[in-house]
């Protein structure tokens, strides 16, 4: 089938969604040693805690199982291109060059990049045209595109940037897996979960658990609406900022999910209720980590932790989460390198 290393790798989304389609995941490489045992768990290939700007080339091929094609993957840490961020000219955008630099060493045979759709319309260094460019001029045939994970069986209005590149024949993502109208909801990832409140966790599943609301925000939630906004409250309620004139048109906060449409975009701060549209569309509070996780496709089972932790972190578990290239999105990429890898060797 080929063997795959995913560079930045995280908790292993990317990773999962290969490995589920019948790849030969081989390692997953990134900064954060955190990541390791849900990494190690889940993928059933090695952690390796390696600063990515100390590896060369030859590190990375020999990773990859001899006689089989090589396929590269990874998604460079995006918060400096994320609408999230107010300095887009951070130093963390060296990160896709250095993404690059290791294609061009490593030259496999197969390339994927997943990142945030913003990247598009970043004019610092001309990343995105500079990594195309690199790719075309090195052999590779390159799609890349901005697409919809609710078209791909993700329960989000996701937009992220796809890159493929393949020097065995044409390579493109592969048709949507559910027309826009089917798109998984809220409801179809979480309403199946024991009701728990904020601050509190499932004895059955600690990652089943939601952050504390202070009475302000425990008295906001209750008035808020499914799919409404701060505006739906009195007054009294409504935060400094947005009494401002500067703040009337921050929206996008301090909002209930909708159970029959999809979550809006998972990120790693998805658990606190004033961070983005993340309480729950019933309960009042935010979402907890294992509704974060079905959001983003994990499976169930997936290990976050050693069954011996008695600690889930929520703020750093959130990050791990919001971090992931969701699962089902992977699957899809896995699925579309599979054809490609197929109709060469039928050729």
């Amino acid at each position: 089938m080929g063997s795959v290393v995913d560079v930045f790798c995280g908790i292993g989304g990317l990773s999962h969604g290969f490995a589920l389609e019948g790849f030969d995941v081989r390692a997953g490489i990134d900064l954060d040693a955190s990541c390791r045992h849900a990494y190690e768990a889940n993928n059933n290939a090695q952690f390796l805690n390696w600063d990515i700007e100390d590896v060369r080339g030859e590190a990375i091929r020999d990773l990859f199982a001899p006689g089989e094609p090589r396929i590269l993957v990874g998604c460079a840490p995006c918060q400096p291109f994320s609408s999230y961020s107010r300095n887009p000219t951070e130093s963390k955008w060296r990160l896709l060059a250095e993404f690059s630099r290791l294609v061009q060493e490593t030259e496999p045979d197969i390339v994927s990049m997943e990142n945030v759709a913003r990247l598009t319309t970043f004019q610092e260094g001309s990343l995105l045209f500079d990594f195309l460019a690199a790719l075309e001029e090195m052999g590779y045939a390159v799609w890349h595109d901005i697409v919809d994970c609710s078209d791909y069986g993700v329960p989000q209005t996701r937009k992220r940037l796809v890159v493929l590149g393949s020097r065995l024949g044409p390579i493109k993502l592969t048709s949507l897996k559910k027309r826009c109208s089917d798109a998984p909801t809220v409801r179809d990832a979480i309403s199946g979960l024991p009701k728990i409140a904020a601050g509190e966790s499932d004895p059955e599943d600690p990652l089943h658990r939601a952050s504390r609301l202070s009475a302000t925000n425990l008295a906001r939630i209750r008035s808020s609406r499914q799919g409404g906004t701060w505006r739906d409250w009195e007054e009294d309620l409504r935060a400094e900022c947005h009494v401002r004139q500067s703040g009337k048109w921050y929206q996008s906060v301090y909002g209930r999910m909708s159970w029959d449409a999809p979550a809006p975009t998972i990120t790693t701060q998805c658990t606190g209720f004033g961070n983005g549209r993340f309480g729950h569309p019933e309960q009042d509070r935010a979402i907890s980590l294992r509704e974060a996780a079905l959001l983003q496709t994990f499976p169930l089972d997936y290990e976050f932790f050693a069954p011996s932790d008695s600690a889930y972190p929520i703020t750093a578990t959130a990050r791990w989460i919001g971090n992931a290239v969701p699962v089902e999105l992977a699957r899809a990429i896995a699925r579309s390198v599979q054809r490609t890898i197929e109709a060469a060797q039928d050729v």
